[in-house]
């Protein structure tokens, strides 16, 4: 009985860390799926990315050296990066810290950001994601951008 009692424990256990280990790929997936699109200059891929009303910042300095918070239309992404462009912007990220909640993910993930084989800057994507009935969908992206001081 006791031998019975410890497997139904293991296999309870080992369920939920399946189940969260396939969300962490899913939202991988989806993060991944952005970037293959960026690099290919596929607004359709970029968009699947997206939740409809998804918001896009950069946090960086001015010349001034004050911190300056700015917003991107997501439309106008997906237009200047989803269409043909003779150098391929190639965004390659470290997934770090992945935490998810039900139906809601947030990921941290330095990155270096080249065009073509040239290095441009590199900085932090943060993404938070949610669940939809259509899988995993990007809401929010804010990311950092520097030339130096890169984490590897």
């Amino acid at each position: 009985m006791k031998k019975l009692l410890i497997t139904g424990l293991l296999l309870t256990s080992s369920a939920g860390l399946f189940a969260q280990q396939t969300a962490t790929d899913a939202v991988k997936q989806t993060i991944n799926s952005l970037f293959d699109g960026m690099r290919k200059g596929d607004s359709t891929m970029l968009r699947a990315a997206f939740a409809k009303d998804m918001i896009l910042q950069s946090v960086s300095t001015d010349k001034a050296g004050k911190v300056v918070l700015s917003t991107e239309n997501a439309n106008d992404f997906v237009k200047a990066v989803g269409t043909p462009h003779a150098a391929i912007y190639d965004e390659r990220i470290t997934f770090g810290t992945i935490n998810i909640d039900g139906d809601l993910a947030s990921v941290w993930a330095p990155y270096q950001f080249y065009l073509g084989d040239k290095f441009s800057h590199c900085g932090v994507d943060v993404f938070q994601l949610l669940k939809s009935a259509d899988g995993w969908k990007i809401i929010y992206i804010v990311d950092t951008r520097r030339k130096d001081n890169c984490i590897q």
